[in-house]
C-alpha cells in the first residue's frame, strides 16, 4: 500500500529553544533559508504525499499564517490546534487519527531535519510501526531502541540507537492503548494526553515494530546552538 497520508509533530513548546522560541513555535525557525517544517513539506510533496496533519499548540496560529494551505508543496495540510497545552505525542497522534483515515501514516518530528528521501518509505510496512534509527548523538549517548539483525526492534540490547522522530505508523498501533500505558493518569484525561513511547514498547514486546538504520546527515535541533551549527551548514555545503 503506498501512503497518501502523513503527519508532522509541531506542537511542543520547544523549552530548550528558548528565547528563540518564546516568539515563534520551533518549527517555524528558519535554518538554512527554510523554516525547519518547510524542509519536510517539500520531502513530502516530493514523495507522493497528499495530505499532511500539524497538530498544534505553543504560537498554534503561526502555522496556517506561515504555510498557508500546502498547496505551494502539492499537499493538503490539515491543523489541528490542541490547545494551550499539548496532547504530547501519544495523545497528539491518537487524536489526529480520524483525520489520518485509518491507514499507514508517515510521521515526522518537526523538530528535526534529515536529508533523507521520503519515497523510501512510501509504501506500508507490515509493522505496527516502523522506525528509522540514527547512530547516537553526544547529546543521547545510550540510544532509544535496539534494532536486531531480523529488523525488528526492541527496548533494550547492548547496541541502542536513536529513534530519528521519522516512522510509518497504523493506527492498530493504539488498540488497546490504555493497558500499555499502565494507569498513566493523562489517560483519563479528555482528550488524553500520554507520550508514544509505552505503546511502541508493548508493540516490540510483541515484535511487531520494526526498523532500519540511516546513516545518512540528521539533526536534532533541540538548542540554539545545533540550529546555528546546521545553518551554517546548509549555508555552507
Amino acid at each position: 500500500m503506498k501512503l497518501q497520508r502523513a503527519m508532522i509533530f509541531a506542537a511542543g513548546r520547544g523549552e530548550r529553544m528558548r528565547p528563540l522560541t518564546d516568539a515563534t513555535a520551533k518549527p517555524l525557525l528558519e535554518v538554512g533559508g527554510k523554516r525547519l517544517i518547510e524542509w519536510h513539506l517539500q520531502k513530502l510533496g516530493a514523495a507522493g504525499i497528499r495530505r499532511v496533519v500539524i497538530n498544534t499548540s505553543w504560537r498554534a496560529g503561526q502555522f496556517p499564517a506561515a504555510l498557508g494551505d500546502g498547496s505551494r508543496w502539492n499537499l493538503e495540510i490539515d491543523y489541528i490546534d490542541e490547545g494551550p497545552v499539548a496532547l504530547e505525542t501519544g495523545g497528539g497522534m491518537l487524536n489526529a487519527l480520524d483525520r489520518l483515515g485509518g491507514e499507514p501514516f508517515l510521521l515526522v518530528n518537526g523538530d528535526i531535519w534529515i536529508d533523507m528521501d521520503f519515497a523510501h518509505l512510501a509504501h506500508a510496512p507490515d509493522s505496527l510501526a516502523h522506525l528509522v534509527m540514527v547512530a547516537n548523538p553526544a547529546h543521547v549517548a545510550h540510544g532509544d531502541f535496539a534494532l536486531e539483525s531480523d529488523g525488528h526492534l526492541i527496548d533494550s540490547g547492548p547496541a541502542r540507537l536513536t529513534y530519528s522522530g521519522v516512522g510509518v505508523y497504523r493506527a492498530a498501533l493504539f488498540d488497546d492503548w490504555r493497558t500499555a500505558l499502565h494507569g498513566h493518569a493523562g489517560a483519563a484525561e479528555t482528550p488524553a494526553r500520554f507520550p508514544l513511547a509505552p505503546l511502541l514498547r508493548a508493540a516490540m514486546r510483541r515484535h511487531q515494530v520494526s526498523g532500519e538504520f540511516f546513516a545518512g546527515d540528521w539533526v536534532d535541533v533541540g538548542t540554539p546552538q545545533r540550529l546555528a551549527e546546521l545553518d551554517r551548514r546548509l549555508h555552507n555545503p
